[in-house]
């Protein structure tokens, strides 16, 4: 059982990747590159569909599925790349997406909690070897931030645009 952070939460993992075992209604992550390989195979899915990008893909090519999307999943393939956090501002910013955000990977440990959070991540997969608990009370390690956070450069778009 994979345990993951949502929204200060430590829940027992509902999303299956694709090739764990699943039924058709489950909700089901499917790499970026399979979903872009065959999308009509996958549209035509019952349960919820999310899938995973690496650091180097472009979040932009995401868009038009946004309304098929329950899940996007950012990779951080370690601890020093913050590629992820870069494409999370862009999908919750620019892009608006209002799924569930999820990081993924290697680099998703207690001391880039608060951050992950502060970018719009609103689920995380701790990394191999990570304790969920302490990853949750990172996310209380500090009061304030420096800079506005995801909630606040998305209110501020709408208003704005408006």
């Amino acid at each position: 059982m994979r345990l993951i952070l949502r929204q200060r939460e430590l829940l027992a993992d509902p999303w299956r990747y694709c090739g764990e075992e699943s039924s058709e209604a489950e909700p089901l992550i499917v790499p970026w590159q399979q979903l872009r390989g065959n999308p009509s195979r996958w549209e035509r899915r019952a349960g919820p569909l999310g899938t995973r990008l690496g650091p180097t893909e472009a979040v932009e090519a995401l868009a038009p599925l946004f309304a098929r999307l329950s899940l996007i999943a950012l990779e951080f393939p370690g601890p020093g790349d913050g590629r992820g956090y870069s494409q999370a501002r862009v999908l919750r910013g620019r892009l608006g997406f209002r799924g569930e955000l999820r990081a993924a990977g290697a680099g998703v440990r207690e001391d880039q909690a608060f951050l992950l959070a502060r970018c719009g991540f609103d689920s995380l997969e701790p990394a191999p070897g990570t304790d969920p608990e302490a990853l949750r009370r990172a996310l209380d390690r500090y009061d304030v931030g420096y800079q506005p956070g995801a909630e606040l450069i998305a209110l501020r778009r709408q208003r704005f645009f408006a």
